[in-house]
């Protein structure tokens, strides 16, 4: 078969025969014995075009072809990603190479969790104690008020920026490798006259760390991408590594650019894929810059396979998407098509306000739902979660079950940092965060006897047994007995896994109901706390992991109606993406909205604006609402109070595009000299509660 670029290609084996050409092309490049064996490969992978299942081949392939598969490096941004990537991958192998055998990838996790691993393994060569403990970021914030406490801030005159807001700032300077005057003009303009303060406060956290032998989130990075500036190790990561494949490469930051760039400088084996019109992270540190540039790195550049080809939307879906972003100032030139045709064009819906966009969305819901489309297969999205309110409170008046995505995490719940916060401690004594929560879970023990046990630990051996004749209040000696064994136990090295987490957690469950009213509701929490730590193989990676990457929510917390098994999906953009639904539909497609009147300041914000959009219009499958109200309530902006505001259309659908979009008003002109939707409704509401009262 003849390529795109000339070439001749050989019969593809059976499990390459499923693929598209342009997805063929991505898995078998650079396979053969030619110039490009070597060569970098950049793969565009358009929204619905296959990624995961493109890149899951090229790994099979690759090992088919002779490559190590423990040589193989595998970066994804969630865990249940790198999951599913090895899951594909085994099947692949399973049915068309049992020969290989075995689990194909020993390295694959998130850039976090492979960072941790790394640190772990090179820990006494690059100055850390390989007992380290890893802080979330509430403890790095609990730790950061501390410091700031410790220096003074707390009590200036002028109010000082709060722990989260220091955590923050010193997190975005951190991951985009930016100078903290740079980040402060951007992001925090009033925090600026702080900025000495500043530095000698994330000097004194980062002093503060090391002295405990803790690292946060963003050390699992720093510490890395330091450790590979010394061009020793970085050749020795390089010879570790014949492969090194990244997903969602417009996710990453600088600081995970550079790590890639320093353990591959000629991209030998390097493989990133990923779509710069879905790079939406920004408030995280991600850069579209990262993956525009990327060819740019390697001489020759590295190759470029842009998969457009869609198998989740129609058509005319896609024309309009594909015409939102080709306004963009910057991109890789791609135009999604489908075999999907359909004659239903995407809708611009135009009501009067955001109690008409409720309405018309309740509406639409329901007649979908008698179509036979579930809930479930059904979303609402919006830019901020603040958009939503005017529609929940209507769902719950018509009894309409839905989620909203982004609740309580799980390791946010009090209970759950309770009990990890034993084990840390016991892990490392060192960790003062992790010790001064453990320690006040004793009955008698609030934070100031608390602090002093802390102090007069400071000095202990690492080996030494924890002290039984410590000065404490009466009524706390006893309970300072059991805890003292408890965490003596812990720390032994002989001590099995997973049983001393279940030790652990019979010692908690002692405790809950003396610190919490609702203590049955939270001991569901700590029986599933243990069942993941079975999953692992020992305690250092359970709480790596959970702690890296966590589940989303408690049991009480998640969000799904117990009593329904259908529900409609509320999400936020950034949520929703890598998520698909039958039917979407986007709120307050209207500037102030989209874009965010808080993302305005500059060209690139502005950017993101509308590759937001982008995304939002690519989760749909067959139905695709933007909803444009001519007015919406407005809470609380400085000054100005509640409020109504009028909106115009969002400026990424300029009239040039309307041809995409099919218009509609709603209610209907008739329904409108009627008395309009919201009498109606009131009328059905009414006779149903009639009825109700006697049923």
């Amino acid at each position: 078969m003849p390529m795109r670029d000339g070439s001749k290609e050989q019969a593809p084996a059976a499990y390459l025969a499923r693929l598209n050409e342009a997805q063929r092309q991505a898995v078998v490049f650079g396979c053969a014995g030619d110039a490009d064996r070597d060569r970098p490969l950049l793969v565009i992978a358009g929204a619905g075009s296959g990624k995961t299942d493109t890149l899951a081949h090229r790994v099979a392939h690759l090992i088919a072809q002779g490559a190590d598969p423990g040589r193989m490096l595998l970066l994804t941004f969630s865990r249940r990603a790198a999951g599913e990537m090895i899951r594909r991958v085994e099947r692949i192998i399973a049915r068309h190479h049992p020969q290989a055998g075995g689990s194909p990838l020993a390295w694959s996790g998130t850039f976090h969790s492979i960072g941790a691993r790394l640190l772990r393994e090179f820990a006494g060569r690059i100055g850390l104690a390989p007992g380290f403990t890893i802080h979330d970021r509430e403890d790095s914030g609990d730790l950061m008020s501390l410091v700031r406490h410790e220096l003074g801030f707390s009590a200036k005159a002028k109010r000082f920026p709060m722990k989260s807001t220091c955590l923050a700032i010193y997190s975005t300077a951190v991951n985009t490798q930016a100078v903290l005057s740079e980040v402060l003009a951007a992001s925090y303009p009033w925090c600026a006259e702080w900025e000495a303060d500043l530095k000698r406060l994330f000097l004194g956290y980062v002093e503060a760390k090391q002295a405990q032998q803790v690292l946060d989130y963003d050390d699992l990075l720093l510490y890395w991408a330091q450790m590979v500036t010394e061009s020793a190790l970085a050749r020795e990561l390089d010879g570790r590594f014949s492969h090194v494949l990244v997903d969602e490469y417009q996710d990453t930051n600088r600081l995970q650019a550079a790590i890639l760039l320093a353990m591959k400088p000629q991209g030998s084996g390097l493989t990133v894929v990923g779509d710069d019109a879905q790079s939406i992270y920004s408030f995280r540190g991600a850069t579209v810059r990262n993956i525009l540039d990327f060819p740019l790195h390697f001489d020759p550049p590295a190759r470029q396979v842009t998969l457009d080809r869609n198998y989740r939307s129609t058509q005319p879906i896609l024309e309009a998407a594909n015409a939102v972003i080709a306004l963009a100032a910057e991109r890789f030139t791609k135009d999604l098509w489908s075999e999907r045709g359909a004659s239903q064009l995407p809708r611009l819906v135009s009501v009067r306000d955001d109690a008409d966009q409720a309405g018309y969305i309740v509406e639409q819901v329901l007649a979908r739902r008698e179509e036979g489309v579930k809930l479930k297969a059904q979303a609402v999205l919006f830019r901020t979660a603040q958009h939503s309110v005017r529609l929940e409170l209507e769902l719950t008046r018509r009894n309409i079950p839905f989620v909203k995505y982004g609740g309580l995490k799980f390791l946010e719940a009090a209970h759950v940092k309770d009990l990890l916060a034993v084990l840390r401690w016991a892990q490392n004594l060192k960790d003062r965060v992790s010790g001064f929560r453990a320690i006040q879970l004793l009955a008698g023990i609030g934070p100031k006897t608390a602090g002093g046990v802390l102090d007069q630990l400071a000095s202990l051996n690492p080996g030494c047994a924890l002290p039984t004749g410590l000065p404490l209040p009466e009524g706390a000696r006893t309970a300072w007995l059991g805890f003292a064994a408890l965490i003596e136990s812990l720390r032994r090295d002989d001590s099995a896994w997973p049983a001393v987490i279940e030790q652990a957690c019979l010692w908690y469950q002692a405790q809950l109901e003396r610190l919490y009213e609702d203590a049955a509701a939270r001991q569901a929490d700590i029986e599933q706390l243990a069942r993941i730590a079975a999953t692992y193989p020992n305690r250092e990676r359970f709480l790596t992991e959970l702690t890296l990457d966590p589940p989303e929510a408690t049991s009480r917390e998640a969000g799904a109606p117990l009593l329904d098994e259908d529900y409609l999906i509320l999400s936020t953009i950034h949520s929703a993406k890598g998520q698909e639904w039958t039917a979407v539909t986007l709120l307050n497609a209207v500037d102030g909205c989209i874009p965010s009147d808080m993302a305005t300041g500059s060209p690139a914000q502005i950017e993101e604006e509308r590759r937001l959009l982008y995304v939002a219009m690519t989760r749909a499958k067959d139905c695709l609402d933007l909803m444009v109200p001519q007015r919406f309530y407005v809470a609380q902006q400085s000054g100005l109070g509640d409020r109504h505001v009028y909106a115009n259309r969002t400026r990424f659908i300029p009239n040039a595009l309307s041809r995409h979009f099919e218009q509609v008003s709603w209610p209907a002109p008739e329904a409108q000299a009627q008395g309009g939707p919201e009498s109606r409704l009131a009328a059905v509401d009414l006779a149903a509660r009639m009825r109700a009262m006697w049923v």
